[in-house]
């Protein structure tokens, strides 16, 4: 009797079997790394109703000094910007660029667009992009049709060279309020 026929059995079983083992997911499933949600543009017309709403500065560094300022590390920077309302969305009106000097670098959105309970979006400048300058910023302007929680807006910044790396936040702050419900009094007539 001849073993050899059965040890080509066992060693066919033993190699079917470890291909069975391996998890291949289906192509129909979509990469965590690609799915980005699509930004939901909205029309404001004369009925929308804003019961509240802020106008944000931002500060942006595309780049920062180090060795005594003789040098400059240049930034990337991401614009962040968070409903943090648990029910309510909020409405992105504009998102502009600003220069050093005050000047409109960039507009960044051509229609308002709608941010849902808990969502968030980012605006993206590239490290390479210096036309922002030292004291760039952003001016985030929103609304909502009833009173929100305040939202997140904040920019990041990162950059990476020759083995060192620096990141760091720079919180928005309010420079205007918008709040229907709380109108002034009517002055009463004489």
């Amino acid at each position: 009797m001849n073993p050899y026929p059965h040890i080509y059995l066992a060693i066919a079983l033993i190699f079917l079997a470890s291909c069975k083992s391996i998890n291949i997911p289906p192509k129909s499933q979509p990469d965590a790394t690609q799915a980005t949600p699509l930004q939901k543009i909205v029309t404001l017309d004369k009925n929308f109703k804003i019961a509240s709403g802020q106008t944000v500065y931002v500060p942006v560094y595309s780049h920062i000094y180090h060795h005594n300022r003789q040098e400059i590390f240049e930034l990337a920077a991401t614009l962040s910007i968070r409903n943090t309302d648990l029910t309510n969305p909020m409405i992105i009106t504009s998102v502009r660029y600003y220069n050093s000097d005050g000047k409109l670098v960039k507009q960044y959105l051509e229609r308002p667009i709608q941010l849902d309970a808990l969502a968030s979006t980012d605006f993206f400048i590239n490290r390479n992009d210096t036309s922002g300058g030292l004291g760039a910023n952003f001016i985030v302007e929103w609304v909502a049709q009833t009173e929100i929680s305040e939202p997140i807006v904040e920019a990041v910044m990162i950059g990476t060279d020759f083995q060192q790396g620096i990141s760091f936040i720079s919180p928005g702050r309010v420079i205007k309020s918008q709040n229907n419900y709380k109108r002034s009094p009517l002055k009463s007539e004489s």
